[in-house]
């Protein structure tokens, strides 16, 4: 078996529900900070919130997150949405005060029922990971929709994932490509590349390989690892574009210093095989190692043949059998056989 394995990346969907937990709502043209605390200590709620905002920003005063949530405190029981907010968010993260996911549903719960969008999706991420609560992925969806109603591009991307899934809702693909049009359109990466991948497979969508073109590289040009291999893989293929090596050794190469594993040894085979580049071996193996190490199966049966001809390395027969082990314990049925040649 001499050939190199070019099993390219089938144009996997993003699978990570995008966490965004972490961000606070900044208010606009924070005032000075004097009249603010004295606002504050007035028992302003307004005032309350920005004077936190000054603590955890550093603005105006020494930064200071358990300042932070004193005033956001203040302003949250209250019922100030936006403190509310915050002070979830300061429990999620530990800024200010212990970690306590509890703590932070609790918060973003509150502010959540007034209709905040940042708070229903955080509410949302909370019940599709179990944090703070037991796991639930029909109320993430309940959430996430809330809040993708509203136009959060992070949201309607959940969502859509949620119908791709079929994850606390029957699987739908037609819903799932029509809420990730709606945060694709809004420039949400993930999104993006979740639609081509669509189109790609005719999911929801009539196949159409220039679509999906059209989305990986919105996505791509973004720096979305997985949507440029994608492209990549598109200009390998020839389709949607006329096929171009070059052009995929650049798509290649983009994802692959980002350390994404596919793209590395994918780079491999296009040296490994002088397509788009002069032939490499050296080159070659230098991104198989790179993937392999990262334990992709592909890469490390590659690299195993590269050792056992000798090709871009010093011809190495024990090397050579310990990368086919490694890929046959990944589950690479081929260099299980190649492995138990060589015995």
């Amino acid at each position: 078996m001499n050939f190199r394995m070019n099993k390219l990346l089938k144009k996997m969907m993003v699978a990570l529900l995008s966490l965004g937990l972490a961000q606070a709502v900044w208010a606009d043209n924070v005032p000075d900070f004097k009249e603010t605390f004295q606002a504050a200590e007035q028992g302003f709620a307004a005032a309350q919130y920005n004077l936190g905002l000054m603590y955890a920003n550093g603005q105006g005063v020494r930064q200071d997150d358990a300042q932070a949530v004193q005033w956001y405190r203040k302003a949250a029981e209250q019922g100030y949405a936006q403190a509310q907010y915050n002070l979830g968010v300061m429990y999620d993260n530990g800024r200010g005060v212990r970690q306590d996911y509890i703590q932070a549903v609790q918060w973003y719960r509150k502010a959540a029922e007034q209709g905040l969008a940042d708070a229903q999706y955080n509410l949302g991420m909370m019940y599709a990971n179990g944090q703070g609560v037991r796991q639930d992925y029909a109320e993430a969806v309940r959430w996430f929709r809330k809040t993708a109603e509203q136009g959060l591009a992070k949201a309607q991307y959940n969502l859509g994932l949620s119908y791709a899934q079929g994850q606390g809702v029957s699987q739908d693909y037609v819903q799932a490509v029509r809420w990730y049009r709606k945060a694709a359109e809004q420039g949400h990466a993930d999104a993006q590349n979740n639609l081509g991948v669509m189109y790609d497979n005719g999911k929801g969508v009539r196949q159409d390989y220039t679509n999906a073109v059209q989305w990986y590289r919105k996505a791509a040009e973004q720096g979305h690892a997985g949507a440029q291999i994608n492209l990549g893989m598109m200009y390998e293929k020839g389709q949607g574009v006329h096929q171009n090596y070059a052009k995929a050794v650049e798509w290649y190469h983009k994802a692959a210093e980002q350390g994404h594993a596919q793209a590395q040894n994918n780079l491999g085979v296009m040296y490994d095989n002088g397509q788009g580049v002069r032939q490499d071996y050296a080159q070659a193996v230098q991104w198989y190692l790179k993937a392999a190490e990262q334990g992709y199966a592909d890469a490390q049966y590659n690299l195993g043949l590269m050792y056992e001809k000798g090709q871009g390395v010093r011809q190495s027969k024990i090397v050579a059998k310990e990368w086919f082990k490694k890929a046959c314990a990944n589950g690479d049925k081929q260099s299980c056989d190649v492995y138990r040649q060589l015995d």
